[in-house]
């Protein structure tokens, strides 16, 4: 990793335009961070070597693993950045079943993604064209992005502020959402009633860890998946995908998006 310029390494490559040209520039820095809880190993993830304290908080959280900062001791963090050290100053059992995940490098949950949500209540509201330019202040041109590309982002945007409150980056589009909540417990920031803004593909894990943080809409600039369409009807989310120029899809809760005439509303034949 270079400090100066984390998450990305240097890389040379050819590349054909008009003819072949040698150029350089940056690469995606992907790396296996392993979370310990109490000395034990709970998961290994492929992830950003970034906001790795974060990360394992926002996962433990997301997963149902702690509730609060107050449970934790010690939050530690290697000095190459792999391991992620957490004490609590409680007894921990790490839990039996674990469940690979459709997420990047794949994702790692520990119960059916599907089961155990109350419906989300809220009253937010939020015009389209809101939701459009929040997403062109999600990747900034000082971003990892605009250096590298091959990078995931999310942001928690908060529509009464017009403030994005937290903005991360990361290679797996699921580790982006634990940052977000590791930073909301860290920050004590309330992500309840916000809405979570994602760029890749919207899976089951990742509306499952939108709904555990309370937010009523979860938008992405791609596609959701089948379940992810059914949780979200199931647990009163609006699902928003193809964020881009003059559109957006709603595939449940489209109540909560006003102006409705400018959204292209799609029926993909899942019904509640």
């Amino acid at each position: 990793m270079d400090k100066n310029n984390p998450g990305a390494v240097p890389a040379a490559w050819h590349e054909y335009k008009d003819g072949w040209h040698l150029a350089d520039g940056e690469v995606i820095e992907e790396a296996l961070i392993t979370i310990y809880v109490n000395g034990a190993e709970l998961a290994t993830i492929m992830a950003s070597p970034l906001q790795q304290d974060v990360f394992a908080l926002g996962f433990m959280k997301n997963e149902g693993l702690i509730d609060d900062l107050s449970e934790v001791e010690i939050l530690f963090v290697s000095e190459l950045g792999c391991c992620v050290d957490v004490w609590l100053n409680r007894e921990f059992e790490k839990p039996e079943r674990v469940i690979i995940t459709s997420g990047c490098g794949g994702g790692v949950t520990f119960d059916d993604p599907r089961v155990g949500i109350d419906p989300v209540e809220s009253d937010t509201r939020l015009e389209p064209s809101r939701l459009r330019e929040a997403f062109r202040r999600l990747q900034p041109p000082n971003s990892l992005y605009a250096r590298s590309r091959g990078v995931h982002a999310a942001g928690l945007y908060d529509p009464l502020t017009d403030e994005l409150l937290a903005i991360v980056e990361d290679v797996g589009r699921h580790n982006t959402i634990d940052k977000i909540s590791g930073i909301c417990l860290k920050e004590d920031i309330d992500p309840n009633g916000s809405i979570l803004l994602v760029t890749g593909r919207i899976s089951s894990e990742m509306l499952r860890k939108a709904a555990v943080m309370g937010c009523p809409i979860i938008a992405s600039r791609t596609s959701p998946t089948s379940i992810s369409v059914e949780m979200a009807q199931a647990w009163n989310i609006t699902l928003i995908g193809y964020v881009r120029a003059g559109r957006m899809r709603v595939y449940s809760c489209p109540e909560r998006v006003q102006s409705l005439e400018m959204v292209e509303l799609i029926d993909i034949g899942i019904t509640e």
